[in-house]
């Protein structure tokens, strides 16, 4: 199938592409990757009358650590994430996410601030940045907003985004100390959408005890989910063992069922998936120097 007619735009600089988005407003959608939209498009189930084409926007595409905090510009591709070492040193849950996106092609295509933008609940990349306590950084012709991962994601393919507004770059606070994280799901097939998923961020002191955590699970709700039940029980020093993780992630889901499985299954997959990553976050962390 072939899209329906569109008016197709390229703007050279960021200042431009946020004029277009002021004049244009909600009939126009942001062509960065497109591995998303152009599918939408072809389906008709997006029929922009305006597409903005943001991939000349070099600005868009770099990155840079400072002061304690990565910043990844909006055009960065999944690979990147995937093959970056500075990503793989700032952000490593990023990194680790990555290769469960599609296959290579849409890796080699597909953007960060594509993926959040679309906020798809099976994606990785919506419930990683919140397990990294990210901020999305977005620009308008109005000026530039920071929203926190928390506040961006609204529900099914919906954020918090203006439609005046630009997604331009992700903050993540470098990990300092003994950080360990990990991220898996469960999909049909591997580069399929995932059925269920979870991302775990744990912070130990010098004695080993967790005094930080942060668990959230994907492909379970309209959006990700951060599990406050299951982070409790970590920073409470696992009385029960990480059994208990599993019971809280799964007494804490509600799911809905999908064509491919049931709601029960969503919520038992998700508890020993986040049971999985928890152990291997607690490992990644327990490896590194005190």
């Amino acid at each position: 199938m072939k899209p329906p007619a569109f008016a197709y735009h390229r703007p050279e600089t960021v200042g431009e592409a946020l004029d277009l988005l002021a004049e244009l407003g909600e009939e126009a959608k942001i062509l960065a990757g497109g591995q998303s939209l152009v599918p939408l498009m072809n389906f008709r189930l997006a029929v922009p009358a305006h597409v903005v084409d943001v991939n000349g926007l070099t600005e868009l595409t770099l990155s840079a650590q400072r002061g304690g905090v990565l910043r990844l510009g909006a055009l960065t591709r999944h690979r990147e994430l995937e093959r970056s070492p500075l990503v793989a040193g700032a952000a490593p849950l990023l990194a680790a996410a990555a290769p469960f996106i599609g296959h290579p092609q849409i890796r080699s295509m597909g953007t960060l601030g594509g993926s959040l933008s679309h906020a798809d609940p099976s994606a990785e990349l919506p419930g990683c940045v919140l397990a990294l306590d990210a901020t999305v950084v977005a620009a308008s012709a109005r000026g530039e907003r920071r929203i926190p991962a928390g506040e961006f994601f609204a529900s099914h393919f919906t954020t918090t985004l203006e439609s005046d507004e630009l997604l331009v770059a992700v903050e993540v606070p470098v990990p300092a100390g003994r950080v360990g994280c990990a991220f898996t799901e469960v999909a049909a097939r591997h580069g399929d959408f995932a059925l269920a998923g979870a991302a775990a961020v744990v912070t130990l002191d010098d004695a080993g005890v967790v005094t930080d955590a942060r668990v959230v699970c994907a492909a379970v709700a309209p959006t990700p989910v951060r599990v406050a039940a299951a982070e409790k029980l970590l920073t409470a020093g696992l009385p029960g063992g990480l059994t208990e993780v599993e019971t809280a992630v799964q007494d804490s889901l509600d799911p809905t069922p999908e064509l491919k499985v049931s709601a029960r299954y969503k919520r038992r997959t998700a508890g020993v998936l986040a049971r999985r990553a928890v152990e291997a976050a607690l490992a990644d962390a327990e490896g590194r120097a005190a």
